[in-house]
């Protein structure tokens, strides 16, 4: 995958952010703790979580999956 091409968008399938919302929801992870962890401010982090957001800037994304210890593709999977 090359990953300077990632766009995050919003597709016809759940959205990006929406998966990144439930996956902190499963596993009891609070959003506070990407707001820490990422240094994005509260109100990105909500807007994101809740697919508020038209879009996810690629070094948005990338500092939400490190901050998780998560692989890059995890929440693009269903959206390519």
């Amino acid at each position: 995958m090359n990953y300077e091409n990632i766009v995050v968008e919003r597709s016809e399938h759940m959205e990006v952010g929406k998966r990144i919302g439930q996956y902190l929801r499963e596993r009891g992870i609070k959003q506070a703790f990407l707001v820490s962890a990422t240094g994005m401010t509260a109100c990105a982090v909500s807007d994101i979580c809740s697919g508020a957001r038209k879009t996810i800037d690629v070094v948005e994304y990338w500092k939400i999956c490190k901050a998780l210890a998560v692989p890059l593709e995890t929440f693009l999977e269903e959206a390519a």
